[in-house]
């Protein structure tokens, strides 16, 4: 079976149990209100009501309680708000934190904000500090920092030493469950060590090893100490000058180099390269999912922590500023095509035909910007770099100009046999791809020069160049040359 059928499985064995969810909660919801009507009553008609309606509470405990705590997670953020609250009060405590975990922003804060602090801290003790500093990063400050001082003393120190690192770098991201052994060790003890564990942590490829001043030496690979001679130290079959990040290296740079040589993990050290953590590849793989949701939706104007079922004034509103944008540049677009409404009365094919030009020029830019915001993420454009890339953008869009200009040129001759403006709609295709390209290059460097996420409603500024430029060339070559 193929990665495409297995993943089409999965989903729709999600669909399937948030049908079911949603089925049981609607029964349940009909018994509550059977109930409060036999109340009024008594009799037996209400102790049958009654009965039902645990039963149909104990059917979705049990059928929640064999979901992944993410599957969960994709039922509740899939639920209208009501019903979201009603299958929140199912999930057992133990195993709310790991559904908060995997839960968007938006929902974890509607889950939350009728819990108080000391409940929230309850559900997160089952999980990792990094995990819990995750969560409590996520919450208002003032709540946060009531659910950090009910947590135990322990896992108060490990919160807030992730807690204490900037977001965006590696040490606020970094696992500190891992494991150290000394370089002078033997591999014997270590694998005693191991055995005494009976549980090594998440993604574990390697040991770290280190010196008896906790400073980094080297990482120990599984297949070192499994193959290796038990009487043989930890520093005669270690990898010395192992990829490793510092605290406050940028998670951009740490998303890099996992992709580059393909880490599963990797040692994370302080200035004085002491070890302090670790990072895995499941949190580069959440890193790169979130950032990736993130784009798509900033790309648009869209916050990416708004709730699927907020209310919609509130959603409406979030949606305002960009729209307002986009509704200027269409103001401006519209006051183009106005300036040459006399040249469209006389050439009324014009009409037909410019919004042809803007739209070949919008997939063009959409393109360039695609590749350059993520040159940016990964920080592969430097000066030179930026000149080389703008040069091969604009030379791609000469080409394709050239190649669909002349083939919507040609599309044109054959509607209206008119050889002037066949010229004139390819020479607008070429200048309006050259445009498109340097637009969807310039707009998120210009976006990150200027302090700003290049992705934040770059999709938006580039629609408003490229429709509103391609009004203006397309017609101003119709007007030079054509009326």
């Amino acid at each position: 079976m193929t990665d495409e059928p297995k993943t089409q499985l999965h989903h729709r064995h999600l669909e399937q149990a948030r049908a079911q969810v949603i089925e049981l909660l609607t029964r349940q919801a009909v018994e509550r209100e059977l109930v409060s009507k036999s109340e009024g009553h008594g009799g037996q008609d209400a102790v049958v009501s009654q009965l039902v309606a645990r039963q149909q509470q104990t059917a979705l405990q049990q059928r929640m309680l064999r979901f992944h705590p993410a599957d969960i997670a994709f039922v509740l953020e899939s639920l209208p708000r009501d019903a979201r609250e009603m299958a929140w009060a199912l999930v057992r405590p133990e195993r709310r934190g790991a559904v908060l975990l995997e839960t968007s922003d938006a929902v974890r804060r509607n889950l939350i904000e009728d819990m108080p602090p000391g409940e929230i801290a309850a559900s997160l003790h089952h999980l990792e500090s990094d995990d819990i500093a995750d969560l409590i990063g996520s919450l208002p400050e003032d709540i946060g920092a009531q659910v950090l001082e009910r947590l135990d003393r322990a896992d108060q120190v490990e919160v807030r030493s992730v807690l204490s690192y900037p977001d965006g770098t590696v040490g606020a991201m970094m696992d500190l469950d891992f494991l150290t052994v000394r370089d002078d060790a033997a591999l014997e003890a270590v694998l005693r060590l191991l055995r005494r564990k009976k549980k090594l942590p998440a993604e574990t490829n390697q040991i770290v090893v280190v010196d008896r001043g906790n400073v980094l030496r080297g990482v120990l690979t599984l297949e070192q100490l499994l193959l290796s001679e038990p009487e043989q130290s930890v520093a005669e079959v270690m990898t010395p000058n192992p990829q490793f990040f510092y605290t406050d290296d940028p998670v951009t740079d740490a998303v890099a180099v996992f992709e580059r040589y393909d880490l599963i993990s990797a040692p994370v050290v302080n200035q004085h390269m002491e070890v302090v953590g670790r990072v895995a590849v499941d949190d580069i793989v959440d890193t790169i999912q979130a950032q990736q949701e993130r784009d798509a939706l900033r790309q648009v104007g869209l916050r990416e922590e708004e709730d699927l079922f907020a209310p919609v004034w509130q959603s409406g509103r979030n949606r305002w500023p960009w729209l307002a944008l986009n509704l200027f540049t269409a103001f401006i677009a519209s006051r183009v095509i106005g300036f040459y409404e006399p040249t469209i009365e006389k050439l009324v094919a014009l009409a037909a035909l410019m919004p042809i030009v803007a739209s070949v020029g919008g997939n063009t830019g959409n393109q360039t910007m695609a590749l350059v915001i993520r040159a940016l993420s990964l920080n592969q454009l430097s000066g030179p770099l930026l000149r080389k890339m703008l040069i091969k953008e604009l030379l791609i869009a000469a080409l394709n100009g050239s190649v669909w200009g002349s083939v919507l040129g040609a599309m044109t001759f054959m509607l209206y046999h008119e050889l002037p403006l066949t010229a004139v709609i390819t020479a607008a295709t070429v200048f309006e791809l050259l445009l498109a390209a340097t637009a969807g290059a310039m707009i998120p460097v210009l976006l990150e020069r200027f302090g700003r996420d290049p992705v934040l409603g770059s999709s938006v500024l580039l629609t408003a160049v490229t429709d509103s430029m391609g009004f203006f060339i397309f017609l101003g070559l119709a007007s030079l040359f054509l009326v």
